[in-house]
């Protein structure tokens, strides 16, 4: 299994990760089921899988928790990055930035976690009341303590990359994709080094590429990408106008409706062509994966996954090797539309 290191904490992990998030979080929640996930869990770190990505807010906590079942047993094979920042209450997400909260956010994580340390603690959201660099130098209070081992920032989105219509002027025009998210970054690295930042990153979802993966690199920082097989539309397992629980984020998005979802069919329909050149084995799934690791050795995909035979599947992408052809082919794919398109 090929091996990753997440920036500057110099530590190792394999080269696909696993999302924890809808295990008990959003995405279909009755069918999620804490048995099943267990054994995902569990078939993930046996192919390879070591980054396992959670966050306290998710459940809320019940997917720490989760965790914590298999890490008082594997603890030594797992990598482990969670998060800090949100607190879930009735029908809303507030941040929480504020020194005591993340110190006694941290511990909790630990106790829910089962472990004395945590690998990778990610700064989930900003709280627009305390400055960031208050929040950031209790998270690295937290690596001097021994708590955790190396701090991360989650990208809020490449918001910044909206183009202002003609004969309007904008802000940040001229930041470009993730403009404010670097910004952001340079403020805390003037604090305490970040080994990681973790973003959207996909065949559909290429903004990162632009700014902030190259940011990344130059400072030898690791790059988690997010969603990296599109919330599950680049599996070509969804079926446009199939519907969505009420409580999953797709309901919503601008991407998964039914006009969209068969607009957006040649994205698939080209990752399927790269995978049948590798074989009858080979997934659309595996071919996004590939693409999302050729990115550069400091990059991780995270993908989501709720049942073993997936987690399995999305672990086999780290041996797929895509060719010159299959790379000009997939940066020929027509960029995703979505219904502000």
């Amino acid at each position: 299994m090929e091996r990753r290191t997440i920036g500057a904490a110099a530590l190792r992990v394999g080269a696909v990760g696993l999302g924890c998030m809808p295990m008990s979080w959003a995405y279909a929640t009755s069918q999620q089921r804490g048995d099943r996930s267990l054994r995902t869990v569990h078939a993930a770190l046996d192919a390879g899988c070591t980054l396992l990505d959670t966050a306290d807010m998710y459940g809320p906590f019940t997917n720490e928790l989760l965790l914590g079942r298999v890490l008082k047993e594997r603890r030594a094979d797992a990598f482990v990055a969670t998060k800090v920042g949100l607190l879930v209450g009735d029908q809303h997400v507030v941040a929480n930035g504020r020194p005591g909260y993340v110190r006694r956010a941290c511990d909790a994580s630990l106790r829910r976690l089962q472990t004395d340390v945590i690998d990778l603690y990610q700064l989930h959201r900003t709280d627009p009341e305390v400055p960031v660099e208050e929040t950031w130098g209790a998270m690295a209070e937290l690596v001097t303590a021994g708590k955790v081992r190396a701090l991360g920032v989650c990208a809020t989105g490449a918001d910044d990359a909206r183009v202002p219509r003609r004969g309007t002027a904008h802000p940040l025009a001229h930041a470009g994709p993730y403009g404010k998210t670097i910004r952001l970054l340079e403020r805390v690295q003037q604090v305490f080094p970040v080994a990681a930042v973790q973003a959207e990153l996909s065949v559909w979802s290429p903004d990162a590429l632009e700014r902030l993966l190259p940011w990344c690199e130059a400072r030898g920082v690791g790059f988690l990408a997010a969603m990296p097989l599109g919330s599950g539309f680049l599996t070509g397992t969804l079926t446009p106008g199939q519907g969505f629980e009420p409580d999953d984020p797709r309901a919503r998005h601008p991407r998964f409706t039914a006009e969209m979802m068969a607009a957006n069919q040649p994205v698939v329909a080209g990752l399927r062509r790269v995978a049948r050149r590798h074989g009858p084995d080979t997934t659309p799934a595996q071919v996004a994966l590939a693409w999302v690791l050729a990115r550069g050795g400091h990059v991780v995909p995270v993908p989501g996954a709720k049942r073993e035979s997936w987690a399995v599947e999305n672990a086999g992408a780290a041996g797929l090797r895509l060719t010159e052809r299959d790379e000009a082919e997939i940066a020929a794919l027509p960029a995703a539309l979505g219904s502000w398109d």
